[in-house]
């Protein structure tokens, strides 16, 4: 099954990780994404904290789809932590 886009939960500033969700038929898969990633995907030096959400909103798109790939080419069900570049997997 695809993944589709969930709720955005919030900038987490002593992690340095935005909270994301993503939905898998009716289970919410809980994700992350860290913000020297979006800092990449977007080609900043730094982005403040008071702009990270909306940068999280302009990366969206991308970021869902990295986290989607990910998720369904590891064919994993476990909880999904974001890498630099979209979700890592939990040992």
């Amino acid at each position: 099954m695809a993944l589709t886009r969930g709720r955005f939960l919030g900038y987490e500033f002593d992690r340095m990780v935005i909270l994301f969700s993503m939905v898998d038929g009716q289970r919410e898969i809980p994700c992350a994404i860290s913000t020297s990633a979006m800092d990449d995907l977007e080609g900043v030096a730094r982005s403040t904290p008071n702009q990270r959400e909306a940068q999280f909103m302009r990366l969206r798109d991308r970021i869902e789809e990295r986290a989607a790939s990910k998720f369904l080419g590891l064919g994993v069900s476990e909880v999904a932590y974001a890498d630099r570049w979209g979700v890592a997997w939990p040992n």
